[in-house]
């Protein structure tokens, strides 16, 4: 097992919520995150994740859905209706794309289906502990982005606003989650051009070539919900079989 990277002395461990009702499993998940550097806290049912969550600091959550006294789903929303943006990975037996695409609509931000191997999970926890540090940090945008006083990018009746990070349609703000943007954003910086589902694995989740997921297709079926006319035909967020997607302007 690959050992996390260091962290500067005198910082404090990365906070790790496990809100798992498999005691064994969740027994094996604290002791690798604990063993790669993490600070753990276990919750075996809903209610005591969620006061947990309420009472610590965290940097992320990993969530059963299939828990005693509720469903994850229930956590989920009711996390993000307190304001809580904690990012949450969402673990869980159910592999359907209905279920995940309803997960990611709740504001979950990564889904493993169980089984999963260790080092994907790890990978992910990584993926987005980093990605999350990054957005503290609050970095410049990128070259390619035009700074927050120019006109917006546009196709068809969506407009991208690339300095505050808003979109509408139809003159309308369409809501989207920080990752349905960024994804958004890495397909227009290509100017047309094809991007990977790897590429965009990197580029917006911070994976490396070790982790294969479905999350891409699954945020870009959202785009296309929340800005095609006709999602079922897209016009724009178009897929180039066998390899990834690109966005046509024109």
């Amino acid at each position: 097992m690959t050992a996390a990277a260091p962290r500067p002395a005198g910082a404090e461990l990365r906070r790790v919520l496990i809100i798992e009702d498999n005691q064994g499993l969740a027994l094996g998940l604290r002791n690798n995150l604990e063993f790669e550097g993490y600070a753990t806290f276990v919750a075996n049912s809903a209610a005591a994740g969620l006061a947990i969550a309420r009472a610590e600091s965290l940097d992320l959550i990993v969530l059963d859905l299939m828990l005693p006294d509720t469903n994850g789903y229930r956590v989920l929303r009711a996390l993000r209706e307190a304001g809580d943006e904690t990012p949450v990975l969402v673990l869980t037996a159910l592999g359907e794309e209905a279920d995940k695409v309803r997960g990611f609509r709740l504001g979950a931000d990564d889904y493993v289906t169980k089984p999963f191997g260790l080092m994907e999970l790890l990978a992910r926890v990584e993926a987005l502990l980093r990605r999350a540090e990054i957005g503290k940090r609050a970095a410049p945008a990128a070259a390619l982005e035009p700074p927050p006083s120019a006109p917006p990018v546009t196709f068809g009746d969506v407009a991208v606003y690339a300095g505050t990070h808003t979109v509408t349609r139809g003159g309308e703000i369409v809501a989207l989650r920080p990752k349905e943007y960024e994804l958004l954003a890495a397909l227009l910086r290509r100017r047309g051009d094809v991007a990977t589902r790897l590429e965009l694995l990197r580029e917006v989740w911070g994976y490396g070539e070790d982790v294969m997921s479905r999350t891409v297709d699954t945020h870009v079926a959202e785009l296309r919900r929340k800005l095609e006319a006709d999602p079922a035909n897209p016009r724009y967020l178009l897929t180039v079989r066998k390899t990834g997607y690109r966005l046509r302007r024109d």
